[in-house]
């Protein structure tokens, strides 16, 4: 989990037409596409809404000009804590249906609704859609321009200056794990390894995750103690300088955002 998060940093760094547009837009159009295929109510025109907006998302990967396999990879991990709600909802009587047919039967009396297996579908529909704008949008932009485009938005200081700090010492909480596991490895533990007694590896976890928590906190002592020497108080807030938007930048936002509601409305307003 800690190199999956300099995996998703990493990209974000690379240069293309994507990465270089203001991340307050690329902000916008994924919360607009997230809002647009969450909006739409549960029928099968969710698979139209849904195609057109991950037809979106191919364009503007490959604009970017980012391996699929990354997209790929990143979906598979997101998808293994989604898959299980979306599967549990083909065994529910969904109250969006008035009448259920059962299309299978299984051990102790539980049944699959046909019904209930299209409201399965639509929700992971909406699901992998509205993932797939996240993955670009996070692939794309660093973590820190986007903390400084939703300042300049008009998320609230408080926000910012929490975010921005949680993703400064994140990263260092990461070096610091990753030196502890190398100095394990070093000397020739694995918490996996059968060959080793059940207690012993027990013994040497704990003691790995209470000297992790101990750092942290000294770690954070010496950060509040070093904030307040560079005047750290109530009124303190997250530095964000103007950036106006280029000629450019407001016209691809425009004519993505009219795409996007265009297409929504349309097809949901088809007979």
């Amino acid at each position: 989990m800690i190199d999956d998060l300099y995996f998703i940093e990493r990209y974000a760094y690379r240069t293309s037409i994507i990465h270089r547009l203001d991340a307050r837009i690329k902000l916008l159009i994924a919360l607009a596409a997230i809002v647009a295929i969450v909006a739409v109510p549960y029928s099968t025109r969710v698979y139209a809404v849904g195609a057109v907006l991950f037809a979106l998302v191919a364009v503007l990967w490959a604009a970017s000009r980012l391996s699929p396999v990354i997209y790929l990879k990143r979906l598979a991990l997101i998808l293994l804590f989604g898959i299980f709600l979306v599967a549990f909802q083909v065994f529910v009587k969904n109250p969006y249906y008035d009448v259920f047919h059962t299309v299978a039967t299984l051990p102790f009396g539980i049944e699959v609704y046909a019904e209930s297996v299209e409201f399965a579908s639509i929700l992971l529909v909406k699901f992998v859609v509205s993932v797939s704008f996240i993955i670009l949008l996070s692939s794309t932009t660093k973590m820190q321009d986007m903390i400084e485009a939703a300042g300049r938005l008009g998320l609230p200081r408080e926000f910012t200056l929490t975010l921005v700090m949680t993703v400064r010492y994140i990263f260092v909480f990461a070096e610091m794990f990753t030196r502890i596991r190398t100095a394990m490895a070093t000397r020739c533990f694995d918490p996996l390894d059968r060959t080793l007694p059940y207690q012993y590896r027990l013994h040497q976890v704990g003691y790995t995750v209470g000297t992790i928590f101990i750092r942290s906190y000294e770690q954070g002592e010496r950060t509040y103690t070093s904030m307040l020497c560079r005047g750290y108080g109530a009124n303190a807030s997250l530095y964000i300088r103007k950036k106006p938007l280029r000629t450019g930048e407001t016209v691809f936002f425009a004519a993505t955002l009219g795409f996007i509601v265009l297409s929504t409305v349309l097809i949901y307003g088809q007979p």
